[in-house]
């Protein structure tokens, strides 16, 4: 299993190792096709900034919701999927994680059509939160007891590209700037006592897409991917095609809302840092 120590360690060795090599074939190269040694250490730098959290971020959906047999697999795509218990040192997939509130996960395919997220009233005096983090690991909106009250509720989460109209008794909406994110929810524990009661929140989440939601019949299915496994080796021996095979097909995403001029820029000059690098496939 890649763990994320492994991981840092790979990219890091990676980009030391880009910092001093050349993008263009020896035999092609001139004095002024070659970088400086500080701008490929800029170059490298760069990649690694904007590439780590595309890789960790796939590494974890992965994990969590395609290889059933990582130890970490957790649903299918669109399916929650709760713990009612405590995460312990086992659980190496996310880095940190509470041992105080059970979590509940979902990773969610918006490229048919949105999924709504409904949750069920939850008693004002406990906290809970569901966390919407895209393939950038960007959080792009919550729901809960701070956010959006402690009351039910249905809220609906859509791809970056969606154009329909938002349905009656749809709260809010969430744009994904990836076709591909996660949602986690966390549940308060009071006591060791308490369990059954947080099990009982956990089983109000509920999540179905648009469709379903509406009792219409379900749209088109998204075509299908032959997901990459991502392993020790290939992070090790050529990180940086990671971040293409993973931006691929999370779908890198446009600009952001709020995105300053020099935000806007450092995100176009890091993919094009990205691609000196070499093709993806």
């Amino acid at each position: 299993m890649l763990t994320k120590r492994d991981l840092l360690r790979s990219a890091a060795m990676a980009a030391i190792t880009a910092s001093t090599a050349k993008s263009i074939p020896v035999h092609a190269q001139t004095s002024a096709d070659r970088p400086g040694f500080l701008k490929a250490k800029d170059i490298a730098e760069a990649g690694f900034i904007y590439g780590l959290p595309i890789v960790m971020g796939y590494g974890v959906m992965y994990e969590f919701a395609l290889d059933r047999n990582s130890g970490q697999f957790k649903a299918p795509f669109n399916q929650i999927a709760n713990a009612a218990d405590v995460f312990t040192y086992k659980d190496t997939a996310v880095v940190t994680p509470n041992s105080d509130t059970p979590y509940s996960v979902v990773w969610m395919d918006l490229r048919a059509e949105p999924l709504v997220l409904s949750v069920p009233p939850v008693d004002p005096k406990r906290y809970y939160s569901v966390m919407l983090c895209d393939g950038n690991t960007y959080n792009y909106g919550y729901i809960g007891s701070r956010a959006t009250g402690s009351e039910a509720g249905d809220y609906m989460v859509v791809a970056p590209d969606w154009k329909g109209a938002t349905p009656p008794g749809i709260k809010k909406v969430f744009r994904s700037s990836t076709q591909f994110s996660i949602a986690i929810y966390r549940t308060q524990l009071f006591s060791p006592d308490d369990l059954d009661n947080v099990k009982k929140v956990q089983a109000g989440y509920k999540v179905q897409v648009l469709s379903a939601y509406l009792k219409q019949p379900t749209t088109t299915a998204a075509a299908t991917i032959d997901f990459p496994k991502i392993d020790k080796e290939l992070a090790k021996t050529n990180f940086f095609r990671l971040p293409r095979l993973c931006a691929a097909i999370c779908s890198r995403p446009g600009e952001r809302e709020g995105d300053t001029r020099a935000t806007r820029q450092y995100r176009r000059r890091t993919r094009q840092n990205l691609q000196l690098q070499g093709p993806a496939a």
